[in-house]
Formats: C-alpha cells, structure tokens, sequence
C-alpha cells in the first residue's frame, strides 16, 4: 500500500492514560487499511495555555511513560511536543516526532536541542510569520545537522481573537523542499475567544482541512477527542472521533485528484 498522506492525530493533552489508550486504539483501527502513514499524537504538557488555572496534562515523564505505552501497545508512531531544550533529548528516546510549538518556532536553542536528536521535526508556523520566514527556521534545524523537516500550517493572526488560513501559504513552504502539513483543528480557534481559555469552531474544520490538500498540502494534523465538549483542552476545535474517518475518505479522494492533475502536463502561454 502506498501510503502516500500524512496524518497526525490524537487529544489535544493527555487527560488519562485510559483515554489515550482508547482514541489510539479507535485511530489504529480507523487508518490502518488506509493509505496513510498515521502518528499518534497528544501533549504532556500545554505550556501556553491562557489561564493559569488551566489543565496543562500529566507533565513530562508521567506524560511520555503514557505516550510509550501507546507505541508499544498499538504499534504506532508517536508524536508530541516540547517547550523547552532539555526535554529535547529523552522525548526522541521515545517518540518518533518531536513537535515544534507554533509560539515557539523561532526559538533557537529549542529548535537546535530538538534537531540534535536527529528525529523528524514537526515545525508549526507561527500566527505572526509570513510562509516564506520559515525558511531560517528551516535553516537553523539544517544547520544543526537534520534534514527530517515537516512543516506545519496552522492559521494567521487576522485582529484580535481570530485567524484565517491562506491557502497560498501551503505552496510557498512547499517550495522549500519538505513536506507540509495543514491543522486542520488549531487554524479553526479563535485564540482567548473565551477569555480565560480559548475558543473556536470545528464545524469549519472539514471545509479547510478539503481545501488544504486541495491546494497540495502533504497530510492533515487533526485533534480529535470522544467527547470534545467536555474536554480539558482545545474542545471547541476539536473533532468527534466519529468524524475522523469520513473526513479522512473524503481528503485522500481529493489527495487521488490532486496526483492525477499533477501528471497533466501545464500547457504555457
């Protein structure tokens, strides 16, 4: 099988161990006979979240202990993220992509640090940059020795509490040579939209996460939870877990198109 789009998926943050357990198992079952090469992902820890009285997961061993027994369990690829440079070396011990925080792209030792394991690096374009900035983004991980580069769209800051997707973004990291991913759940949010937490809209999720492979993006990063209402984190843009293989179906259709329109020869003008 040609596994020939990316997806990253999984809880916001790690709430139990149970619930981790139970969304990789329903994730493993639903992208399995799909080509596609799927990771596991969930958080230790939401550094950034708004309040301080925010749930923020299980911390960072107690967190990858968790996201250890997921890889071992259900034989999948894991991936998290990481605030800070020396947490870098022991989560590439364990997981198979280290994720870089959109707030926190430009952050040169975090980037140096994560590039130093020599893991695939999930990089999130920050709200603020334009697409074509992250190329001394890119720059700083290659310098330090890694290639293993995917970057990540995942919305601009448009005014206050809100962002938009540029679709155009996606062809511009594009021509730096590595994969790119669109989030489909955080380019929904609507950040503080709640004022101690943040806000959003999943119903729009399925419409951008269409028009993101559409416009050539490699692979969707979609968080997804059984109960998004009630969850401790991200729930307003977070997908119901019963959604995920639909939408999924309905982008790799559109994945087929997009491969079959790229072997159309361009006639110039």
């Amino acid at each position: 099988m040609n596994k020939d789009m990316i997806i990253i998926a999984g809880p916001c943050v790690i709430e139990s161990e149970s619930m981790v357990m139970r969304l990789a198992e329903k994730l493993k079952r639903i992208t399995e006979d799909m080509p596609v090469d799927f990771y596991f992902k969930s958080s230790f820890d939401k550094a950034n979240r708004t309040s301080i009285d925010s749930y923020r997961g299980p911390g960072f061993e107690d967190g990858l202990k968790i996201l250890q027994k997921v890889k071992e369990t259900y034989d999948v690829k894991i991936v998290t993220d990481i605030h800070e440079p020396y947490q870098a070396e022991f989560t590439g011990e364990i997981c198979d992509v280290i994720q870089i925080p959109a707030f926190l792209c430009r952050q040169t030792d975090l980037l140096v640090a994560a590039a130093k394991t020599g893991r695939t690096l999930n990089i999130k374009k920050a709200q603020f940059l334009a697409p074509w900035d992250m190329k001394n983004v890119v720059k700083k991980v290659e310098d330090s020795g890694n290639n293993n580069i995917m970057l990540c769209e995942r919305g601009t800051s448009f005014g206050y509490n809100t962002l938009v997707v540029d679709m155009t973004s996606i062809v511009e990291m594009k021509k730096m040579g590595y994969p790119v991913i669109f989030d489909g759940t955080h380019s929904v949010q609507k950040p503080g939209g709640n004022g101690t937490s943040t806000s959003g809209n999943r119903e729009y999720v399925p419409y951008l996460s269409r028009a993101a492979i559409a416009a050539g993006a490699d692979g969707l990063f979609l968080e997804t939870h059984e109960r998004p209402d009630e969850a401790l984190s991200d729930g307003p843009n977070m997908i119901k877990i019963e959604d995920v293989k639909a939408l999924l179906e309905q982008c790799l259709a559109l994945r087929e198109i997009v491969n079959d329109a790229k072997r159309i020869k361009t006639v110039k003008r």
